[in-house]
This record gives structure tokens, C-alpha cells and sequence, in this order.
């Protein structure tokens, strides 16, 4: 497969310094581009990835099951994106509920529920095993960045890129903990971002997970095309709305495509 850069570098010279952009892509043939790759930035629900990873650790440990049941109380009910919040005190919900709403959706409630059960130093010893040595989760998931006294969660895309290429290859779980993940990110249901140019495309499969926050929109996932599979990670800082930043992560994705032969 012929590979080229050039219409994922003119992109990003259309972009920056306008907005604060970190993209890190691995072509299928394992050739890889960045520009800003290892300068952390906030991570908002793309940590969502790694916590998920944790989990399906745990899994193939046997120390939880998918059908273990969590019952929600009111101190649960976490701020920003997702439904529980809105839902009932009582409510009842297996560990694959929670998961599902987590990758999904990017519910907050249902991902605080995970940090607690997966526990936070776990959670950044997985990440740090698994070669993520420049991002952290830091606290819970409360849908704002952090103010004053508080830590954020950050992440560089070349971690996100390496971690996914891992997942893609069946590195970090077993190979039906890694199947059932990728999955689970193949069900995110915001398109408009990596999927833009991939939903419904035939020979095409996507994944990934997003990640927003004021000024903030981000996005990590997969392409599998003809020749294989295209890692990408995108992450944009000082956005004037929701709607530019996923302009911004589509046009690279899209860029990324062309540059491998891939119509789009």
C-alpha cells in the first residue's frame, strides 16, 4: 500500500496555530505521523478508554463478571453527558450496563461507578503497564475541566494511538476481552467525528471513543479499510464550538484516509 502524509500535513497547516491541535495517526503498515504527539492536554471521555481496558483486566482475573449488578444511589448521580443521572435511585444495572452506557453514550455516573470499582492507582498502573507514560486519570469524571486545587486528567494522542494499536492487535486482554472492546467502541453513537466518512461506507468498519468539554473536543478510535486498520487520535484545544472541533477531527481523519488510497 502506497502511503502519504501530504494531505494530512496540508490539513494541519490549515488548522494550526489557529487551534491548538495534537494528532498522532499509525497507518496499517505500521507508519506513523504526529504533530504535537507527546504534549499532554485534557482528555476528557477518552479516558473513558483506558478505564474500560482496566475493567476487562479484572475480567479475565475472574475477580468480577459481566453479570455483577450495581444499584445506583443519589451520590452516584455525576454531572455532564449520560442518563443515569436522570434515572432512579434503586435502579439496578449489570457490569456490562455499565460499560455499554460508558462507551456509548459517555455517561459520567456509569464511568465513576467503574473508577470506583476498578480503583484510580489501578487504573494508572494498567495505563502505565500498558505503555501510556504521559497521561493520567487524575479524578472523577464531573463534565467541566478542573478548576483551581483540582488535578485533570490528561492524555497525548501518541499514547492513545499506541494503546488502540495494542487493542487492535490483542495485546492487552485476552483475545475475547479485546474482541468484546473493540466492539464496545464500534457502538459509540457520535459519527460525526472519526465515523463522519466511514458510517455506512462499504468495506469500512469504525470505532471510537469522544471526549468534550469546553473549548474542548477530542476523539480516538479506529478505521478498518481495505488494507487494513488506521489508528488515529485527535485532540483540539481552544474551539469556538462543538461543531468546529468535530470538523476538525473528521477533516484529519478524512485526510488520514486519502493519504493511504482509501476513497472517501
Amino acid at each position: 500500500m502506497s502511503m502519504s502524509w501530504n494531505s494530512v500535513e496540508a490539513t494541519i497547516r490549515s488548522i494550526a496555530p489557529a487551534i491548538d491541535v495534537h494528532c498522532s495517526v499509525i497507518a496499517p503498515g505500521g507508519e506513523r505521523w504526529q504533530h504535537r504527539g507527546d504534549v499532554p492536554i485534557a482528555s476528557a471521555s477518552t479516558a473513558k478508554i483506558p478505564i474500560m481496558i482496566a475493567i476487562y483486566r479484572m475480567l479475565d482475573q475472574g475477580t468480577v463478571h459481566l453479570s455483577d449488578r450495581h444499584t445506583m444511589v443519589k451520590q452516584e448521580h455525576a454531572g455532564g453527558s449520560g442518563i443515569l443521572r436522570h434515572l432512579h435511585v434503586g435502579l439496578t444495572l449489570t457490569l456490562a450496563d455499565l460499560l455499554y452506557l460508558m462507551m456509548s453514550i459517555s455517561d459520567n455516573s456509569a464511568t465513576n461507578i467503574l473508577i470506583k470499582l476498578a480503583g484510580m492507582d489501578n487504573i494508572n498502573a494498567t495505563m502505565r503497564a500498558v505503555g501510556m507514560y504521559n497521561s493520567i486519570l487524575a479524578r472523577p469524571m464531573v463534565g467541566r475541566l478542573a478548576v483551581d486545587g483540582e488535578q485533570e486528567n490528561m492524555a497525548t494522542s501518541n499514547d492513545y494511538v499506541h494503546l488502540l494499536d495494542a487493542l487492535c492487535k490483542h495485546q492487552l486482554a485476552s483475545a475475547d476481552a479485546c474482541k468484546a472492546m473493540l466492539t464496545l467502541l464500534g457502538q459509540q453513537h457520535n459519527a460525526n467525528r472519526i465515523g463522519r466518512h466511514v458510517k455506512g461506507k462499504a468495506g469500512f468498519e469504525w470505532g471510537a471513543k469522544s471526549g468534550t468539554n469546553a473549548g474542548l473536543v477530542n476523539e480516538a478510535g479506529y478505521v478498518r479499510g481495505p488494507d487494513g486498520t488506521m489508528i488515529i487520535a485527535v485532540y483540539c484545544q481552544g474551539v469556538s464550538s462543538e461543531i468546529e472541533g468535530e470538523q476538525i477531527i473528521a477533516d484529519m481523519c478524512k485526510a488520514a484516509m486519502l493519504g493511504m488510497g482509501w476513497s472517501v
